[in-house]
């Protein structure tokens, strides 16, 4: 006979404290939020810090599906359970309370679902109300009673408005009245619009299908950060690698895609060397660009590989992976930190060292290249230094579909190794593919462009 199981609910009063130190930067809370705007099929996030003193408050407020009365109390409750997509952001149901808490003592969420009526549910989570009771007990708002900020903007459409009200975390002073409190929210705001234009700047870019999206920050459109500078003439994209994991989720690739910027004498303009060196400036933005379902949540750094160093600080290499590789990647709450599979290092740290090379010799050549003089060549694949390693081994489709795009756009020849020995650039091969294009009836382009992916194939076997 089966034990019968006896209920242990934890003390909300001393454990919701525990909650509000998950490790959560300003940054990375409000970015946790941004992450549900998308989930709830967000085209526009507006987010406006209020300075009122002791009263200040910060709103981030999308135009997202919505959620109905019961949805949201789901959502509010630690540990929500909902389906999450494989491309989702989410992952713990803990983010919305735990990354807002972690600034605030009190968590106002207030949504409408209706398209045709502005019903608002409005529920909160008061840290005040939790001491003296030690209960997990959320609180109805009144709409009267939010702010106006939220009742204007959900008057105008579907969607969520989340606002941090006792920013006891964010003021951080005794006396929040003061100009000093009023200053580090200015100075926090002003990195958090960087953050956020780094961290989702291939959905500002709208380079992710079907989600097309728009911040604002203090009614003003951030523009996103590109940290590979895909419009400058000079940056080299080197061949991308896929390796394959056998994950707890299933199944999954890996791609890397490795660029080299350009040293700062062959930057179309001083203005633009300085916005690539990023939030944390050159020689920390170097490494791995660690995407996860096209969100950025590691930017720069070689997770232990190697070290920061001065002559590679222009070696970037964009990383993507899909959630359910989360487990290998050791995903932590705050969605801040990972670290790569144990299988793939040894064939990853080959890698590296070919890429680090061309960004070395990028660097020390900077001056003959200004000069007129031509680096030495060197090898950029990958998988000529790794030999006949399977897992190495690029699909076609990911090739094609990264290699060509930099190809087309840049200077640099990419080359790939062919069977006989020989040489054929990318160039030459998107070169063929659109003379054909010219003499083609439409019903042929799309067996051509099939054609194109089959012979980059077969070079690369």
């Amino acid at each position: 006979m089966a034990s019968i199981g006896v209920e242990s609910i934890p003390g909300a009063r001393r454990l919701i404290k525990s909650l509000r130190d998950m490790g959560y930067e300003f940054e990375a809370a409000v970015a946790d939020l941004i992450d549900n705007s998308i989930a709830a099929r967000a085209s526009t996030i507006r987010i406006n810090p209020h300075w009122d003193g002791a009263n200040s408050f910060v709103s981030i407020a999308d135009n997202g599906l919505g959620m109905s009365a019961q949805e949201l109390r789901e959502a509010l409750r630690f540990g929500s359970e909902r389906d999450y997509d494989d491309d989702d952001l989410g992952k713990f149901g803990l983010g919305l309370k735990t990354a807002s808490l972690s600034q605030c003592k009190r968590l106002v969420v207030a949504s409408r679902q209706n398209e045709s009526r502005a019903d608002i549910n409005a529920y909160c989570w008061d840290m005040s109300h939790i001491e003296a009771t030690n209960k997990w007990e959320i609180l109805p708002v009144r709409t009267a009673d939010l702010p106006e900020v939220a009742r204007l903007h959900l008057k105008e459409t579907t969607g969520t408005v989340v606002i941090w009200q006792e920013l006891d975390r964010i003021l951080g002073y005794n006396n929040p009245n003061g100009e000093p409190a009023r200053r580090r929210l200015i100075e926090m705001c002003g990195k958090l619009e960087e953050h956020v234009a780094m961290v989702f700047h291939r959905f500002l870019e709208n380079k992710v299908r079907g989600k097309r999206l728009a911040i604002y920050f203090n009614e003003h459109k951030v523009m996103p950060w590109d940290p590979f500078v895909a419009n400058e003439p000079k940056r080299k994209s080197l061949e991308p690698l896929s390796l394959r994991v056998e994950g707890h989720g299933g199944r999954s690739d890996i791609v890397f895609e490795p660029h080299v910027l350009p040293a700062q004498s062959m930057f179309s303009s001083p203005e633009a060397h300085k916005r690539a060196s990023g939030p944390s400036q050159w020689n920390r933005q170097q490494g791995f660009y660690i995407y996860r379902a096209d969100r950025l949540i590691q930017s720069g750094g070689w997770c232990s590989i190697r070290t920061l160093d001065e002559h590679l600080k222009l070696a970037r290499i964009a990383v993507f992976f899909q959630p359910k590789l989360d487990e290998e990647f050791k995903i932590n709450v705050p969605k801040m930190k990972v670290a790569f599979p144990a299988e793939i290092r040894s064939d990853l740290e080959k890698a590296v060292k070919i890429w680090t090379k061309v960004a070395d010799e990028t660097y020390r050549n900077a001056n003959k290249t200004v000069a007129g003089a031509s680096p030495p060549p060197v090898p950029t694949n990958p998988a000529t230094l790794v030999g006949k390693a399977t897992s190495l081994k690029t699909p076609a489709s990911t090739t094609t579909a990264s290699a060509l795009a930099a190809a087309a756009g840049s200077s640099t020849s990419i080359v790939l190794a062919s069977r006989s020995g020989g040489g054929v650039t990318i160039e030459e091969l998107t070169r063929v593919g659109k003379l054909l294009k010219r003499v083609a009836k439409p019903d042929e382009m799309q067996a051509i462009d099939a054609a194109v992916v089959r012979a980059h194939s077969t070079l690369e076997d």
